[in-house]
């Protein structure tokens, strides 16, 4: 009897691990219930707290199906509208991604417990460090998914003032301390605890007071054209030409007011070499009315496909006064592509497999990790495409001293009326925080958006129309301390809680 109801209480602790998984999703947006992350890292560590280290790893895992099988739900869209594959086989394809992505919160739960229960109690302040590991491995693993990082959750609180300094992985850090201590008060009754939280609650008020970064006197009248081409006709030959037509008509109102126009990820579907009379055109026309022009593009050098974004008109030729001509200088290629999507890894095994496999321009070329800006009406824009701007690292390494504003290019319309989007524009606004520049995202059906350096709105077109949206974008001086040392902050961070908890062990030690 006692073996039953062992197992039936082991099998109820699992549920209670996919469930907390599962609510996770209301933390990110667009529910942004910003409050969840905190009782649901609580609940996790109480249970996951006194479990010898492969227990630990199965809870882990199982809250990882939970939070991942919620939050990724929106790829299904694309798979089901776009794979041509029958749902069955959708459904398993997307399990295997829960499964695989699953491994890292085990990876961090069974790291932790490994070393409180083999190394020494007071190892019970590594999680921290732990989770920081795993995650960093997520994102860096075949190629990387790091999707759903907790620290975005607190994009729209007063937590998220700690990315300036610690980035968004600084933010998950901030939360794993304090359900950790939230535990230990539980737990133990001391007023070390409570003091602790409320420190680590108070302190980016006052970090939000430290930061060198702030407005000047200038700005930058900047239009974004949302077009919203229906993703089945838009790499259809015969609709090219509608298609650019109907950016050109939204652009033109655009030309005298505005200094810069901007127009979504490939908005020309036809590459470069192809499009080479009409892009001068727009460029002589622009420079012209001395508006910049930002486009995304299909690029083709040497028999090699770039995903890439270029700039024209006003400060868009490589000199002052040149014309046009493919190849210039001006333009950024996608480095971090995305997996099926734009490369298909055992290419020749799978594309005869499913049209998942072998959609449109999914055998592109990576281009260098690190490019100079684009420069447009004499300011500099760090660019990102699409999946890009979710990796922080190639964001920051992009971005210079100089770095006027981020821009980011996508095309969302694989994802529908999904809540994908919505944690897209989150991420991009994570940057904006981190990095202390105004961010600029055009896309083809939506998200459209600009935020400011705060991440706070500055205009957002509505989905699934077809508009332009328009901003006196801020310019900013001064730099955050995440530019300088990146991800490191954290690493710091997460090694100090570590180190400092172990203290009370060090001292016992020294008295004996």
């Amino acid at each position: 009897m006692a073996f039953w109801q062992r197992r039936w209480q082991a099998g109820l602790t699992r549920l209670g691990c996919v469930l907390l998984g599962l609510l996770l999703v209301f933390s990110y947006a667009p529910f942004n219930q910003a409050w969840l992350p905190l009782p649901i890292l609580v609940a996790m560590v109480w249970l996951v707290q006194d479990k010898n280290p492969a227990n630990a790893w199965r809870l882990g895992y199982y809250f990882g199906l939970g939070w991942f099988a919620a939050g990724l739900s929106w790829i299904y869209v694309s798979i089901d509208t776009f794979g041509g594959l029958h749902p069955i086989a959708t459904v398993g394809i997307l399990l295997l991604l829960f499964l695989y992505l699953s491994l890292f919160p085990a990876l961090a739960f069974w790291a932790w417990r490994w070393l409180t229960v083999r190394v020494h109690t007071q190892a019970y302040w590594a999680l921290p460090l732990t989770w920081l590991i795993a995650e960093t491995l997520r994102g860096w693993m075949l190629t990387g998914f790091p999707w759903l990082e907790l620290g975005y959750t607190q994009t729209d609180t007063w937590l998220a003032n700690y990315a300036p300094w610690f980035g968004g992985t600084g933010i998950t850090t901030v939360l794993i301390t304090l359900a950790l201590l939230a535990v230990y008060w539980l737990k133990q009754r001391s007023w070390h605890a409570p003091a602790l939280i409320g420190a680590l609650l108070l302190m980016p008020l006052l970090l939000s007071q430290l930061t060198s970064v702030a407005r000047t006197d200038s700005s930058a009248t900047i239009g974004l054209v949302q077009a919203n081409v229906n993703q089945s006709i838009k790499w259809d030959p015969d609709q090219h030409w509608p298609n650019l037509s109907r950016y050109l008509d939204l652009s033109r109102p655009l030309y005298k007011d505005h200094d810069v126009i901007i127009w979504p990820e490939s908005a020309v579907t036809m590459p470069e070499p192809y499009t080479d009379d009409i892009l001068a055109v727009i460029h002589d026309e622009m420079a012209t009315t001395e508006t910049a022009f930002i486009t995304g593009i299909i690029d083709i050098d040497r028999d090699h496909y770039f995903n890439s974004v270029i700039a024209l008109g006003q400060d868009g030729a490589d000199t002052v006064g040149e014309t046009y001509h493919h190849g210039h200088s001006n333009r950024y290629r996608k480095h971090q592509l995305l997996p099926i999507g734009e490369f298909v890894p055992f290419g020749d095994l799978l594309r005869p497999l499913a049209p998942l496999f072998n959609l449109p321009m999914s055998s592109f070329t990576r281009g260098e990790a690190v490019q100079a800006p684009l420069r447009a009406h004499g300011w500099e824009f760090a660019t990102a495409i699409c999946y890009e701007i979710a990796f922080p690292g190639h964001v920051r390494a992009n971005f210079t001293s100089s770095t006027n504003f981020l821009l980011t290019v996508s095309n969302d319309t694989w994802f529908g009326r999904s809540h994908g989007p919505a944690q897209h524009m989150q991420i991009a606004r994570m940057r904006a925080i981190e990095l202390g520049r105004p961010l600029i995202r055009a896309t083809n059906s939506g998200i459209t958006a600009m935020v400011d350096e705060n991440g706070e709105w500055l205009a957002r077109a509505p989905q699934f129309s077809s508009t332009t949206l328009s901003a006196a974008v801020p310019l900013i001086n001064g730099l955050t301390p995440y530019f300088f040392w990146g991800a490191y902050g954290s690493w710091i961070f997460a090694l100090l809680i570590a180190i400092l908890g172990a203290l009370p062990v060090v001292n016992r030690r020294q008295n004996k």
